[in-house]
């Protein structure tokens, strides 16, 4: 599924839109960025509760889809989304809650 389509169906808050047109092929929840960094593969969304800009960093090395936070992420984690290329969002929801949508949305 194109990442646009999965903002637009998990209604998330667009911080950095890059790369929309990306294929997402899996989610992976976490907090700790060692474990991201060990366990997180391409093209996945990582979804959040971290908000410093060490996110964006990780998610670059990871060549990640895109970064969803489970709170606003701070102004400087934004501007270093923009000049990385990150795509970043934010929603309102748990992270529980937001994989469990992602995860039935990209079911077979």
């Amino acid at each position: 599924m194109k990442l646009v389509s999965v903002v637009k169906e998990l209604g998330l808050k667009t911080h950095c839109g890059a790369n929309l047109s990306d294929e997402v092929t899996g989610g992976y929840v976490g907090d700790l960025l060692s474990d991201v960094m060990a366990g997180a593969t391409e093209d996945q969304i990582w979804i959040t509760r971290q908000v410093h800009p060490n996110i964006i960093a990780v998610a670059a090395l990871k060549e990640l889809a895109a970064i969803v936070t489970v709170a606003e992420p701070e102004a400087e984690t934004v501007v270093k989304a923009e000049a990385e290329g990150v795509a970043l969002f934010s929603t309102d929801s748990s992270a529980f809650e937001v994989s469990g949508r992602l995860f039935k949305l990209l079911e077979p």
